[in-house]
């Protein structure tokens, strides 16, 4: 369904217009599989570290690999100012018990963040690893698999008639 949404994007020709006019290299804008896969993966990498600027991240990655550049940086969104507090809570959780420290009771102000830095610095970045990395692998191949999925999907329904070509054939018929 994405798959469909991204063809019908990439043959607009607006788009053109403006890739064209602002000289952006085609290749990070590419709807195929590889480069959203790869786009879904940096975006969401950087998405689970808490710092200041994940897009300007995401941006500074364009040159050492190639990927979908938009889908990265929408990836980055992942964390907004409604999910980090849950999320870095949750890494923080996560990092203490990989290290098997105990937990300090948060408090959700700059008073105590500023006193309790030390504290947490560690486990916090510990936990943001373990999601960074998993979350990342895992966006990665769930992606590929629903990218494939809808491609041998659309083979079949061919194969057996039963694709959206074939039913506006019969219509005009």
């Amino acid at each position: 369904m994405i798959r469909k949404t991204f063809k019908t994007i990439s043959t607009s020709e607006k788009l053109r217009s403006f890739i064209q006019k602002y000289n952006i290299p085609a290749d990070y804008l590419f709807p195929n599989r590889r480069m959203v896969s790869k786009g879904v993966f940096i975006g969401l990498f950087i998405a689970f570290i808490p710092m200041p600027m994940q897009m300007l991240a995401v941006v500074s990655v364009i040159p050492f690999a190639r990927f979908n550049v938009p889908i990265a940086l929408s990836m980055c969104w992942l964390s907004n100012p409604f999910t980090m507090p849950p999320m870095y809570y949750m890494e923080y959780l996560t990092g203490s018990f990989l290290l098997g420290m105990e937990t300090t009771p948060v408090e959700l102000t700059l008073e105590w963040f500023s006193e309790n830095i030390g504290n947490i610095f560690i486990p916090l970045y510990v936990g943001t690893a373990f999601y960074s990395v998993f979350g990342s692998i895992l966006g990665y191949y769930l992606v590929n698999f629903l990218w494939r999925s809808s491609v041998r999907k659309d083979q079949e329904d061919r194969k057996n008639g039963n694709g959206k070509y074939e039913l506006k054939k019969k219509e005009e018929l």
